[in-house]
């Protein structure tokens, strides 16, 4: 045979054989990933798990008895998923306390006042109204003291505004009325536009001399609950109350404000948020030894701590549940990882980021390897896809994994980061850190808000979670990337 038709058969050889090899390797990895599928929807424990936790332990935030019971329920039901060693991982946390039932209404005086709404009544000649503003002081904030806060409102839509009339701040309460956009098709980015108000908002109106803030809720719901959520004071300017405000009434106080003015409409706050000193808390870390590289880890893990208005189901017992899933499915069909797997479940992620710092840290000082830092925090809706911090090129080569998890509703992987309790592993051990991300749309219904419970979260939604991330942790403990 003339030796350019010889290599040209070879060439053809050796590719007819890899990709006979491909389908009989797919093959197998497509069965594996439906035994998975089959344990978790048949025998899982997902959402029973769940239960446990919110409506046994129920609100969990961090320094609270809540948290601690939450500890203990982690444990259990990690050895309940047969890991082979279950541990607890000290850190600092914050200690912050709301106090008590927030409080707040508004006023309107003057001629014209009844027209505001009802309750009107004669004061001296002219017409007071006063209404409730459904409220939740925001994570971090200080209290107002026992009397409470009255003053007038200034209404603003954004930091611009602010800096505009930033002469007409000093005495009085700021409200910032900043809408989720709507052009934003992704939720996360319309709540990363908003969010800057709920965590910067108070520090940026006391520089001016405002004695307090509202904040518009970080949602795009129909209701009126209110969503709480960290803020964060900078060092140079005095720490004020803050509190976010339900929709429905953000629309009213709005038009309030702008049919009467601010010196005619007032609004009494009374908060009793506190911060405690630091107290002492724990990631609960549940361990799959590696069959071959045993000092080689995959994490993948929730957050354990919640916000206290309500049973924090979607954000994230939601992650929790399915990452401790994730661990008893590999376990109940006896697969053997060769690198060893980690459930943590982190504590304080919702106002510090202490648990995700803390276990990063510790790795870096026990010299581990870590491939790969995975996280579920987007609420326990039908999954859609990953995000995964590869480059270009290896997020390309790990395309063809998406048609094994197509018929469980991923599509797509995604150039992304992780979530905020692993993306630490990224930059100080150099993982690829990732994210499942489930449908967005209503998430921030949900979240930080009272109605965030059980009753929230479908079952099957929940478990097909569950089944992706278990796919993916198995993809890559086989193949790497």
């Amino acid at each position: 045979m003339h030796p350019k038709l010889l290599s040209r058969s070879l060439l053809i050889f050796l590719f007819v054989t890899a990709a006979v090899a491909a389908v009989g390797q797919t093959a197998d990895d497509s069965a594996l990933i439906r035994r998975l599928a089959d344990t978790i929807f048949m025998d899982g424990k997902t959402y029973g798990d769940l239960r446990t936790l919110t409506k046994t332990v129920g609100q969990r935030l961090s320094g609270s008895a809540g948290y601690y019971k939450a500890e203990k329920w982690g444990q259990a039901a990690l050895g309940d998923a047969r890991a082979d060693k279950v541990w607890l991982q000290e850190c600092m946390v914050p200690h912050w306390t709301r106090g008590g039932k927030d409080e707040a209404y508004w006023t309107v005086h003057g001629a014209g006042a009844a027209a505001a709404g009802k309750g009107a009544a004669a004061t001296g000649g002219t017409m007071a109204t006063r209404g409730s503003l459904d409220i939740l002081a925001l994570g971090n904030s200080v209290g107002t003291g026992p009397k409470g806060i009255t003053a007038p409102v200034m209404l603003v839509h954004n930091f611009d505004e602010l800096e505009q009339r930033k002469d007409e701040v000093k005495g009085k309460i700021v409200f910032y009325n900043y809408k989720f956009n709507p052009h934003f098709v992704e939720t996360f980015q319309a709540y990363g536009d908003a969010v800057r108000y709920r965590a910067m908002g108070a520090s940026r109106a006391a520089k001016y001399g405002a004695l307090a803030v509202l904040v518009r809720s970080m949602s795009e719901s129909v209701d009126n609950n209110p969503h709480t959520g960290a803020l964060m004071y900078t060092d140079s300017s005095q720490k004020i109350p803050a509190a976010a405000v339900g929709l429905k009434d953000a629309d009213r106080l709005a038009d309030l404000l702008e049919t009467f003015g601010g010196q005619n409409a007032k609004v009494y706050l009374r908060t009793n948020a506190k911060m405690l000193p630091d107290t002492l808390a724990h990631n609960v870390i549940g361990e799959i030894r590696g069959s071959e590289f045993p000092d080689e880890y995959i994490t993948v893990g929730g957050h354990l701590d919640s916000w206290d208005p309500a049973e924090g189901a979607m954000d994230d017992g939601a992650g929790c549940v399915q990452s401790i899933e994730v661990l008893r499915a590999l376990k109940a069909i006896g697969y053997k990882p060769r690198h060893s797997i980690r459930v943590v479940l982190f504590a304080n992620e919702e106002n510090g980021g202490r648990g995700g710092r803390a276990y990063a840290a510790a790795a870096k000082t026990n010299g581990e390897k870590h491939i790969l830092g995975l996280e579920s925090d987007a609420g326990g809706f039908t999954p859609r896809g990953f995000t995964l911090s590869l480059s270009e090129e290896k997020l390309a080569a790990i395309q063809p994994w998406i048609h094994l998890l197509k018929p469980y509703g991923v599509y797509e992987f995604e150039k992304g980061g992780g979530g905020s309790d692993v993306n630490p592993l990224g930059p100080q051990l150099g993982a690829v850190v990732g994210e499942l991300r489930p449908d967005s749309q209503r998430y921030f219904d949900y979240h930080h808000a009272r109605n965030d419970v059980l009753e929230n979260v479908n079952k099957r939604e929940l478990e097909l979670g569950a089944v992706n991330m278990a796919a993916l942790i198995y993809l890559v403990d086989k193949y790497g990337f």
